[in-house]
């Protein structure tokens, strides 16, 4: 059994809500889950798991969030090359560049991208849940 990491910052609970969403669309692929936020989780962690969904809203200009998301997925840059990841997150403005950045930047660490991201405007609606689910199968 496949054994994934759902780790996640939200500030207005709509990446939260993403992030419920994989790891239902994980359980329902028959893998075994584990849902953290950003805080709970470090590098020290990444082997733990077979592959790892990593969701963050755009802040800012366009950037992850700066005081606990970034430090932590920062410190796990080292250990993507070769893993099975994927990307959500919720946005209130601009149209994405925050998540078309942050995709590359993993393709450059050598992290194996499951999917293509998903990212929803504000809430997440009946389609962005669905993908959610869907980014959730595809890492098991």
């Amino acid at each position: 059994m496949s054994h994934i990491a759902v780790v996640y910052w939200s500030g207005t609970g709509h990446t939260e809500a993403m992030a419920n969403k994989v790891a239902e669309g994980v359980t329902s692929a028959g893998g075994d889950v584990t849902v953290l936020t950003a805080s709970e989780f470090n590098a020290s962690m990444m082997d733990s798991y077979d592959a790892i969904a990593f969701g963050c809203p755009s802040m800012g200009a366009e950037q992850l969030e700066e005081s606990e998301f970034e430090p932590m997925f920062q410190e796990c840059t080292s250990g993507l090359n070769g893993k099975k990841i994927a990307l959500f997150g919720s946005y209130g403005w601009g149209d994405g560049e925050w998540m078309r950045t942050w995709e590359e930047d993993c393709k450059g660490y050598g992290a194996v991208l499951t999917c293509e991201p998903v990212i929803c405007n504000e809430e997440p609606d009946a389609d962005a849940e669905n993908a959610c689910m869907e980014l959730g199968k595809t890492l098991v």
